[in-house]
């Protein structure tokens, strides 16, 4: 198996050197390049192709967002997993809805840096513990407001099973976790929620829940 492409964006020299020794030591990853501005960012995916790029969200003449949305619009295969040093809600949901597949804070130790960057890579998503309860709470203010429902977009019908996933993966689930739940194989889970992907118009985990939300097809508490 080919090692992980990783492209690093961040406008502190010290955040890209540290990210440049932990990818280096780790097998299975290498770094393809570093950006120290979202055009940077943009302008490398132009003529190159990472698989994941570790994404700042402040930095001077584009920000962390607006390459985000830039990237995962023109270049879908390529995955945005925003790092900052940021939980707050200014910085998590505008990233996800740009269509970053997962949101970490630079203070993560870095297996879970390199963990999330393996999960994004996977088709999975990534949310240090630290934002997640921030996530939870801006999905429901999603299904609480109907503001929220893009304009033009109306409800898609799902199947029975399609929305017993939904629930289950608003339950904080992962695949394994739902196969075993719902009784049935992993790959069946997988293309469920390719399916249900398909339908929303997304391309992961995290924007499939917020959809679901805005939609009102899943519950979520606050634990």
């Amino acid at each position: 198996m080919s090692d992980i492409q990783v492209l690093t964006v961040d406008n502190e020299p010290l955040m890209l050197q540290a990210l440049r020794i932990i990818i280096d030591a780790a097998p299975g990853f290498s770094l393809m390049g570093e950006a120290t501005n979202g055009i940077e960012a943009v302008n490398f995916c132009a003529g190159n192709s990472p698989d994941v790029i570790l994404m700042d969200m402040q930095m001077p003449r584009m920000n962390g967002v607006e390459a985000t949305e830039i990237i995962t619009t023109s270049y879908p295969d390529i995955s945005v997993l925003a790092i900052t040093a940021f939980s707050s809600e200014e910085f998590l949901v505008p990233a996800l809805r740009a269509g970053a597949a997962g949101y970490i804070i630079k203070d993560s130790e870095p297996k879970e840096i390199l963990d999330a960057i393996r999960a994004v890579f996977d088709g999975s998503a990534a949310i240090s513990p630290s934002v997640s309860q921030d996530l939870i709470k801006a999905i429901r203010e999603a299904h609480e407001t109907k503001s929220s429902v893009p304009e033009g977009m109306t409800r898609i019908p799902l199947s029975e099973r399609e929305l017993q996933i939904l629930r289950l993966l608003a339950r904080g689930m992962n695949n394994p976790e739902i196969a075993l739940e719902m009784h049935v194989a992993e790959t069946t889970v997988k293309a469920h929620l390719g399916r249900v992907m398909a339908k929303f118009g997304v391309r992961d985990r995290v924007q499939t829940l917020i959809r679901a939300a805005q939609f009102g097809l899943v519950e979520l508490h606050m634990d």
